[in-house]
């Protein structure tokens, strides 16, 4: 008995689920291979239509369709059937496991030679089908192999607008290969591309054809080839003459793509590329303006356009951009300034003449990670003018920036850290960063597992300890103990370091001193210079202050030096004093000396004269 039906009752879902119940499906999966070529095409088009229902899907799967849906792409089956096996196949396309079986069964490379089918709907079902599949990597590279693109070149010159754009996105997409797109070159891709946008008519296609141009100038070889063809005056021009905001973006995006090499900067410069992105600033699209800053970043790393920049009038603009709403335009313009201002002091006082500094601290606190990365970089570059330093202060960028030491994002850590070091070289800004508790999480990140890190913090440390009060509340945080412990390590031991651990002992010589046992002939003894006595390793150096409270023992005395005049010393009376403590020392023996005693000192402290220094 034949099984007849028209694809056209099918059209509802309603129609196709209770076909599905009434157990349609497994039949016509056998009949679409049935020997009479009436039945197989009637068949596969009700299985074409039925495929769009997810139920439908499923129960396709289960049946093991696909094979025998293949089977029917070969060239001596009727259009009509290409056609609905091809509807049926993209329609089964968009689940992985699908999109495997029909890659095993050799279905991608019938599907390609379909798309020089006559027929404009098995052309549409076919590059729709090989869209869905290419969204898997391994699929990306078959095409390739298969001499996927001249067709898919050839249909950008569709007369059929909807295949021209399932065309495009799937040389977009598969662009994304590196293989790929050393073919694309060979077929003379750019040609077509850069035809698609010097015509208006395809005004909907410019947008495209513009990410397959990003796409491809990840290669050195695609740039220079574009540069041949005129194509970087065309992307130029396109960005200050298109209407539509995403082909703009899209075209900021190839420039900002082309800016990555050095020379390609030099040859963008020259193109007056600054004028044209500086002018798109005041466009009100946002995507547009968030491509623009991402570039004005990119190409910003050549010298003379961080200049040029600047003359322009760029810099205060991107600065208002860091109040928008979008955390990625906010990222964006952070983004740029931290370029514009890397290692260029007119820039980064141009940014605070626009009142960038307080927008920048603010954007520390930003809930986009992103956002704060960059603003604590730019806060870095902004940091080595001593003016510009203490408006950064002023507006509370340490609090700040200490929040960020608890983050769990590297990134943000190791801008911070940088940050923190920039502004750390003023005595105010490590008392501030002493007063919110900066140290303990700065010591805390010298564990951390991450090279960069641990550098960074070394780096932070070693500004940070640059007087005695700062540096011993470091080593009370257990900074020394676990420098020490990194310097011991081949694996961990760097220059940052040791210089850390340097520069922790150096401004104090009392802690110095008291673990090393010795002072060299550069170290001078200033007032409040005292010898705690010999402390063991993982032990904290009491403070003078702490032993003055002490209670007097039998233990030999502290040594202290104090540098004032004799008639200033405030002595104890004789009968405090124990009668054979000593009373004085010279500064050579103080500095000169090493300890052969590991014995405890007593807790009284005996004041030295150094009138004579």
């Amino acid at each position: 008995m034949r099984f007849c039906c028209r694809a056209d009752i099918f059209l509802g879902d309603e129609n196709k689920t209770s076909l599905m119940c009434l157990g349609a499906i497994e039949p016509l999966s056998r009949l679409i291979s049935h020997e009479d070529k009436t039945v197989r095409r009637n068949a596969v088009m009700a299985l074409g239509v039925m495929a769009s229902n997810n139920e439908v899907k499923k129960c396709l799967k289960t049946l093991d369709v696909i094979p025998a849906v293949i089977s029917k792409l070969l060239p001596e089956e009727n259009v009509v059937v290409h056609e609905f096996a091809t509807l049926c196949l993209t329609s089964l396309s968009v689940d992985f496991s699908c999109k495997v079986q029909i890659f095993d069964h050799k279905g991608l490379e019938a599907l390609i030679q379909l798309l020089s089918s006559p027929d404009p709907d098995v052309k549409k079902n076919s590059v729709e089908c090989i869209f869905n599949l290419v969204q898997d990597i391994q699929n990306r590279a078959a095409v390739q192999r298969l001499n996927g693109l001249p067709p898919f070149l050839d249909l950008l010159r569709s007369e059929f607008p909807v295949i021209q754009q399932l065309a495009l996105r799937t040389i977009e997409n598969i662009t994304t290969d590196s293989e790929t797109r050393v073919a694309f070159r060979n077929a003379q891709g750019f040609d077509r591309i850069l035809e698609l946008l010097a015509t208006k008519e395809f005004s909907d296609l410019h947008e495209g054809a513009l990410r397959v141009i990003c796409n491809c100038l990840e290669d050195s070889e695609s740039m220079q080839l574009i540069q041949t063809m005129g194509g970087l005056e065309q992307i130029l021009q396109f960005v200050g003459t298109a209407t539509l905001p995403e082909a703009q973006a899209n075209a900021v995006k190839a420039i900002a793509r082309m800016a990555q090499s050095s020379e390609n900067r030099n040859i963008l410069h020259d193109r007056n590329v600054e004028k044209a992105l500086t002018d798109l600033l005041m466009q009100e699209n946002e995507s547009v303006r968030t491509a623009v800053c991402q570039a004005v970043a990119a190409v910003s790393k050549n010298l003379s356009s961080k200049e040029t920049f600047r003359c322009l009038g760029a810099i205060g603009p991107i600065v208002q951009l860091l109040n928008s709403e979008g955390s990625e335009l906010r990222t964006a313009a952070a983004e740029a300034l931290s370029s514009l201002t890397n290692s260029n002091n007119l820039n980064a006082f141009a940014i605070y003449d626009a009142g960038g500094d307080k927008l920048l601290v603010q954007q520390l606190r930003d809930s986009c990670t992103g956002a704060a990365v960059y603003a604590a970089s730019v806060l870095t570059n902004m940091a080595s003018q001593e003016e510009l330093r203490r408006s950064i202060l002023a507006h509370e960028a340490m609090p700040a920036l200490v929040e960020l030491l608890h983050s769990t994002d590297n990134n943000t850590l190791i801008s911070a850290m940088q940050a923190v070091a920039s502004l750390a070289c003023d005595a105010e800004a490590r008392l501030e960063l002493r007063n919110v508790g900066g140290l303990s999480p700065l010591a805390q990140l010298l564990k951390s597992i991450h090279a960069e890190i641990r550098r960074n913090a070394c780096w932070a440390i070693s500004v940070c300890a640059n007087d005695e009060i700062t540096a011993l509340d470091l080593c009370n945080a257990g900074a020394l103990e676990i420098l020490q412990e990194i310097n011991l390590s081949p694996h961990r031991n760097n220059k940052f370091s040791e210089l850390a651990l340097q520069k922790l002992l150096d401004s104090s010589l009392s802690l110095k001193y008291s673990l090393t046992g010795h002072l060299s002939a550069s170290d001078i003894t200033t007032d409040g210079f005292y010898d705690p006595g010999q402390i063991r390793m993982g032990h904290q150096v009491p403070t003078l202050e702490d032993i003055s409270k002490q209670v007097v023992n039998q233990h030999r005395a502290i040594i202290a030096v104090n540098g004032k005049p004799p008639d200033q010393f405030i002595t104890k009376k004789p009968d405090d004093r124990k009668p054979d403590s000593p009373t004085e020392t010279t500064a050579s023996s103080v500095m000169s000396s090493t300890r052969s005693s590991k014995t405890p000192r007593c807790v009284c402290c005996v004041y030295l004269s150094m009138g004579f220094l």
